[in-house]
């Protein structure tokens, strides 16, 4: 580690250089259009399946537990997971490889707690479980909000994703491409959603997982073979490359450096271990199995699956670290979004070379594929939570058609593609996988306390699920606003600007016990008495699930 500093390379010259020139760059392009391609027109034959609103919404509960732990992988896999946390780890070595602890742990939550209660009580969204023993229309109008909010944060992160990968597919380095290239993906989302339903979706992600992991695992391959099979060997590179010495391999990196940023890293624990069992698209997949068992069987099938993939960031990340250094990821993308894709191409021969560029194309073909397959995800949980809980049984009293209710999901999927894409546009600067947690925290603030309470507490009031829905989303969503993630430094949503009073990147640490602290206030001062029959016949339901499809 010593001797001349290293020249920082521009981002044109990282551009200039990935994917050679000419017949390289045509190579890419094409089987990255292959791909998209194919999963367009699985989509399509999914969208001819689909009839009305169970296949639109559950994909007519078709699927076998396998198929949806599959499809749950795909789902949960995203941008964050392959592009945000390989960046993380490369840049801040254990610190960010506390995202793949965090987003694993969280499934013991959902396997316990959630999924199958939840498939057994409700038929589409979160809403129909809340709905069955409180109010109905105050409960799906604060739901199905939340479940908007919470999609939207999530969306962000897949746009960032898809903006810096496919900048660097094109060679693109200005702000109007990067543009135009989140207009695109946006685009493609609301087709995959309005063609294909649950079915199509679901079907993309199952090959998405497929061929997500299949690339991780090559990739892995590749590294760990040029360390001779020694992760000993792998580390160490990595650590001498990173410029931090043995702190690269050790806690404190990024989490460590004063009081504030270590209550930061409990902030971020929490949220990711609690967030899973909030998240509206995660959530609306366990309604598409015919069964509880099965409903079980494919969160065992996905902890497994998500489980190998978090084991082999280690290699995309260090591998990173080690093999092209942090300075070139720096250079690429700021937040290191571009890490996995620029691994790949050093393992497969290096810039300018054709194995490099084969590599590159398919790995970067295989992350588009997944962040089209979450944005479908969380287009479909948020457009179908507007129609089915806000629009049919809010706006039209239940007074609606499936036609007028499965048109009203499409609009509301063109919508909200448009207001994910107008934010995606100003969110470039932020890590993938940082802008996820946040979604978490929003989830685990929001919904998660309502879900359990609704489910597990007899005392549980409508005013109690209100206090909880609106006081987590209110203080989560207010507090990232005034937190670093916005403004205050170079790298936030607005680094021209400075009202960053909250210290903290991820509200998690306040907002989580907020939210379960309203849901019991605000039902112990209820005028409202609680229904014990109706509790008592939610968890009937919740344990058999007779009487909910």
């Amino acid at each position: 580690m010593t001797g001349a500093p290293t020249a920082v390379p521009t981002a044109a010259e990282v551009l200039a250089a990935t994917g050679g020139a000419g017949e390289h760059r045509t190579l890419i392009i094409t089987l990255f259009s292959v791909f998209v391609a194919i999963t367009l027109g699985i989509t399509v034959w999914a969208g001819r399946q689909t009839k009305g609103t169970d296949d639109f919404y559950a994909g007519g509960r078709s699927f076998t537990g396998f198929q949806n732990g599959l499809a749950i992988s795909g789902d949960y896999m995203s941008a964050a997971s392959f592009l945000g946390i390989a960046g993380a780890i490369a840049l801040f070595g254990y610190d960010g490889f506390l995202y793949s602890i965090g987003f694993l742990v969280a499934w013991l939550v959902a396997l316990l707690l959630v999924a199958e209660p939840l498939r057994n009580s409700g038929r589409f969204t979160m809403a129909d479980v809340l709905a069955h023993r409180l109010n109905q229309r105050p409960v799906r109008t604060a739901a199905g909000t939340s479940t908007i909010v919470v999609s939207i944060f999530y969306l962000l992160a897949q746009m960032v994703g898809a903006g810096a990968l496919v900048a660097l597919l094109l060679g693109a380095s200005g702000e109007g491409s990067r543009r135009w290239i989140i207009a695109l993906v946006g685009l493609v989302m609301v087709l995959y959603v309005t063609i294909g339903g649950m079915k199509g979706t679901t079907w993309v992600q199952i090959v998405k997982a497929v061929l997500l992991i299949a690339g991780t695992l090559l990739i892995t391959i590749l590294v760990l073979n040029k360390f001779h099979w020694n992760l000993s060997e792998l580390l160490g590179a990595a650590a001498d490359k990173s410029g931090k010495g043995k702190a690269f391999l050790e806690p404190g990196l990024q989490y460590g450096k004063d009081g504030t940023s270590k209550l930061n890293f409990v902030s971020l624990g929490i949220a990711l271990v609690l967030g899973t069992a909030g998240l509206p698209h995660i959530l609306i997949r366990f309604y598409t199995v015919p069964t509880a068992k099965a409903a079980r069987k494919s969160v065992n099938w996905a902890i497994g699956i998500i489980g190998a993939f978090y084991l082999m960031t280690i290699a995309l990340g260090f591998g990173a670290a080690a093999l092209v250094g942090s300075k070139t990821i720096i250079a690429s993308n700021e937040s290191g979004n571009t890490a996995a894709p620029l691994l790949a191409e050093e393992v497969g021969g290096g810039a300018g070379s054709t194995g490099g560029a084969i590599l590159l194309a398919v790995i970067s073909a295989v992350a588009f594929a997944t962040i089209l397959a979450v944005v479908a995800g969380l287009t479909l949980a948020s457009s179908a939570s507007f129609a089915h809980d806000l629009w049919a049984n809010v706006i039209r009293k239940g007074r609606t058609s499936e036609k007028e209710e499965l048109l009203t999901a499409k609009v509301a999927a063109v919508v909200i593609g448009g207001i994910s894409i107008a934010l995606g546009i100003f969110a470039h600067r932020l890590n993938a996988a940082a802008l996820v947690a946040l979604a978490f925290a929003v989830a685990a603030s929001a919904n998660l306390p309502t879900i359990l309470y609704s489910l597990f507490w007899k005392r549980f009031t409508t005013q109690g699920a209100l206090w909880s829905i609106y006081g987590g989303l209110v203080s989560s969503v207010t507090l990232v606003i005034f937190s670093p993630v916005v403004s205050g430094n170079e790298k936030a949503l607005f680094p021209g600007m400075s009202f960053d009073w909250f210290p903290l990147g991820n509200p998690g640490l306040v907002s989580i016990p907020l939210g379960f602290l309203l849901g019991w206030l605000g039902s112990l001062l209820s005028r409202e008495a609680a229904d014990p029959k109706k509790y008592a016949e939610l968890e009937v339901r919740s344990l058999t699930g007779y009487g909910a499809h």
